[in-house]
């Protein structure tokens, strides 16, 4: 659907695009102002694309559109602005606000910017200025032993860390 290559700001044009949805089945309400798409769902918004098994598009009085995507693993991609990178997340549930540029990773929440990636329980994403805050669903809750966060993060790149050794190949 869209061409990816491997990431700092999320495109800033993608604001100003329609947004496609596609599906095996639509239910739409006019009257309430939601759209329930069904099955093998995507949600495009210029490089930005978004795939679940359920996709709930609710419209405000404003005219702004809220979705919220279900899945086992509902699944964020999108391109960084001025670079080649991309940031991807995962949830079983993704709440994307069009209106604020946000998203919210539910439950098994991650977020990989190049080969950076965060778990935890929620992920809020800010698209406009590509900020994250990870929690723990446990520790909001104050349970005792809350889940922890988990982040990788890779050290930067840079000449003297490339290895000039030969590559060992093993064959099983």
């Amino acid at each position: 659907l869209l061409l990816w290559s491997p990431a700092c700001f999320a495109e800033r044009a993608d604001r100003d695009k329609p947004i496609h949805l596609e599906a095996d089945q639509v239910i739409m309400d006019d009257a309430q102002q939601i759209s329930t798409f069904i099955g093998n769902v995507q949600l495009s918004q210029g490089m930005m694309l978004i795939r679940g098994d359920k996709i709930v598009v609710v419209e405000d009085k404003e005219g702004y559109k809220h979705a919220t995507v279900y899945g086992d693993t509902a699944e964020f991609r999108q391109k960084r602005e001025g670079s080649d990178g991309y940031v991807e997340g995962y949830g079983e549930r993704i709440e994307y606000d069009a209106h604020a540029g946000t998203l919210i990773f539910r439950d098994k929440a991650r977020l990989k910017r190049d080969l950076d990636e965060v778990s935890g329980d929620n992920i809020t994403y800010n698209m406009k200025t590509e900020t994250f805050n990870v929690n723990s669903g446990d520790a909001i809750q104050g349970n005792k032993l809350p889940q922890r966060v988990r982040a990788v993060l890779q050290p930067k790149a840079s000449e003297s860390s490339v290895s000039t050794s030969p590559v060992c190949v093993i064959y099983l």
